[in-house]
């Protein structure tokens, strides 16, 4: 695993500490290594919605209701 050294601001060293401090993790490093893995599982959905929104532009009209086009999104988000 790579190391790194990096600088929190006062209010973010804090928040890190209680969230250590609380059990919710058990270092600092394990809380930063969620917070990126959940940041990429975010920008991964992101992405997704961006080029459905890109291949709809495109594509034109649909027949697909509100309700399955929604459901076909959450399914897709879940998965």
């Amino acid at each position: 695993m790579a190391r790194q050294s990096i600088s929190f601001t006062k209010p973010n060293d804090e928040w890190l500490k209680s969230q250590v401090d609380n059990n919710e993790y058990s270092s600092k490093s394990e809380l930063v290594n969620d917070l990126i893995r959940q940041a990429r599982k975010q920008q991964i959905q992101i992405d997704w919605i961006r080029a459905k929104i890109e291949k709809a532009e495109n594509s034109g009209f649909t027949n697909d209701s509100i309700e399955d086009i929604l459901a076909q999104s959450k399914s897709s988000l879940d998965g």
